[in-house]
């Protein structure tokens, strides 16, 4: 069974819909070959052998090798200007006339009516040959770009048995007058799929007995757990393993996966897995019981009341991060985190994010956490000042997370403490259909809790009973983040000074001042609570003061 992908390749050409395709996403990787001999092989070896066996041509062109035949060298060595000039041109320009000569000879023989030649053609790396530029006064590029085009909008080539296809990872590395085509069909080659990569690791077993011997007679586990790597990192992992006779176990797949998926994003994201739930955040029972309702209904498959995606509001400091941490080790799902997919190269931030996203659709279930989102998610307006980038950033976000295909799959997870910063458009229902407040203590006996739990962590036991002598020095609005420096106080002062718990927390508490302004942390209060979906989310001492 092809891909799906090849099989939309195919019926497109068949259909004479198309002649030019544009493959973007996972074409570096390798795939399965359903040859006469199965092996594992490149993107272009797969369209020459199992899509492009019936066209008597094939030739394929990259800036580093220059046109080569791949098939029919007897029929193109035919061309009277190939027996001119024998030596193939390596140069951009040079190559895609020789191309574009080829073409047009073949087709024009065909109305003359002799025998049609039917030629395909690879293009590797186009986006090196012709990448997106700003502006439109690189007059050489955009005409090398225009020439590229006419083989799929020249009539006299548009009608002939010509199929051209352009391989680029990402669509905003390529020169826009190619993807912008409406004659050129834009097909996108997709992470391995669970059962995909099973085939695979099937074809592969036999080189790898060692490496895999804790899967022998079951790879869907294995398969299961490694949905979202590339054919390439999993065939390295085998390799390697089986070279140093260690047998992959069960309970390593988890950290394998992360460690190929991180690699293979290079630094674009982060996984972060959890073994904290909910019963480690503190108070907020209202919002654990909302959450824990969400997730029943993702654990049971009955999407239709499933949030798409999550925005967490509250002050700086609040535990926004580990909140998430949370709900992740509650639900036993990854979460997916952005990092510095924003880069200075035109079209490059672009391209980071197409490359993220292509991940995110090839996991089963995942969160996918966006921190300091004001600051991340673009603006759908940024005016002049980066040229536009923030505006291209927020576009594709915003679609990506209206994708209705992905609830169940994908949920999104926002955090910032100036949620009026964030386009109303981005946190609408249908892309944000839960906004959860979360706030600092409201009373001192909160501040207790909270300092108390931190300290325990730690080792340091302050009593229930030392809350009477403590009450009056304990501050109300304290974050985890403030409390956990408290607690780090006051072990350094056990440790160091021989003192008792209270006495250190006595010593520490005594002129404490919140490290946020008293006007930042109310303003930020204010905006949450403004922010929450449901009042039960917000605590009464907050509830009040709307």
């Amino acid at each position: 069974m092809l891909p799906d992908w090849s099989q939309e390749l195919a019926a497109t050409y068949e259909s004479n819909a198309a002649t030019q395709f544009i493959l973007h996403g996972n074409v570096n990787d390798r795939f399965l070959l359903p040859l006469e001999k199965t092996r594992l092989g490149s993107l272009s070896d797969f369209l020459i052998g199992v899509l492009l066996p019936r066209f008597d041509v094939v030739l394929s062109y990259d800036i580093g090798n220059g046109i080569r035949v791949e098939k029919g060298g007897d029929i193109f060595t035919q061309w009277p200007a190939f027996k001119d000039s024998p030596e193939l041109p390596k140069a951009p320009r040079p190559a895609v006339e020789t191309l574009t000569r080829y073409f047009r000879y073949a087709a024009n023989l065909a109305r003359l009516g002799k025998p049609r030649i039917q030629i395909g053609c690879i293009v590797r790396a186009a986006q090196l040959l012709a990448p997106a530029v700003p502006g439109m006064a690189n007059y050489d590029l955009n005409s090398l770009a225009l020439l590229i085009r006419d083989w799929a909008d020249d009539p006299l080539l548009a009608d002939y048995s010509l199929a051209t296809c352009l391989l680029t990872e990402n669509l905003n590395d390529l020169h826009p007058l190619l993807t912008g085509n409406p004659r050129a069909t834009k097909i996108k080659v997709p992470l391995p799929t669970a059962a995909g990569i099973h085939d695979a690791v099937g074809f592969l077993a036999k080189d790898n007995p060692k490496a895999l011997a804790a899967f022998s007679g079951n790879l869907t586990p294995l398969a299961d757990q490694l949905n979202g790597a590339t054919l390439n990192a999993i065939d390295s992992l085998l390799k390697l393993k089986e070279y140093r006779a260690e047998p992959l176990q069960p309970a390593d797949l988890v950290q394998l996966k992360k460690q190929l998926v991180e690699a293979e994003c290079q630094d674009l994201i982060e996984f972060i897995q959890s073994k904290k739930t909910l019963d480690d955040l503190q108070g907020q029972d209202g919002l654990k019981s909302w959450l824990r309702q969400d997730l029943t209904l993702w654990e049971k498959a009955d999407l239709q009341a499933l949030p798409m995606g999550y925005l967490i509001c509250g002050p700086v400091g609040t535990g926004k991060t580990y909140l998430v941490e949370c709900l992740s080790g509650e639900a036993g799902v990854p979460v997916v985190k952005l990092k510095n997919f924003r880069d200075k190269w035109v079209g490059t931030t672009e391209g980071n994010l197409e490359k993220i996203f292509r991940l995110l659709q090839a996991l089963t279930r995942c969160y996918v956490f966006i921190d300091e989102a004001d600051q991340t998610l673009g603006k759908r307006d940024s005016g002049s000042n980066d040229s536009g980038l923030s505006g291209r950033i927020y576009s594709m976000i915003a679609q990506e997370m209206s994708r209705s295909e992905n609830r169940g799959r994908i949920i999104w997870v926002l955090a910032s403490s100036r949620p009026d910063l964030i386009e109303v458009d981005l946190k609408r229902p249908g892309r944000v259909d839960v906004k959860i407040p979360i706030f600092p203590t409201g009373t001192q006996a909160e501040s207790f809790a909270l300092l108390r739990a931190l300290c325990k962590r730690k080792g340091i036991v302050l009593a229930e009973t030392d809350f009477t002598s403590l009450e009056n020095l304990l501050p109300t609005l304290m974050t985890p983040g403030a409390a956990e420096a408290l607690a780090v106080k006051i072990y350094r002062l056990v440790r160091t000074a021989a003192m008792t718990p209270l006495a250190a927390a006595v010593e520490s508490l005594t002129g404490y001042q919140n490290p946020i302004p008293k006007a930042v942390m109310e303003f930020q209060i204010q905006l949450a609570v403004d922010e929450a979906t449901d009042s039960s989310f917000v605590p009464e001492v907050f509830r009040n003061k709307v």
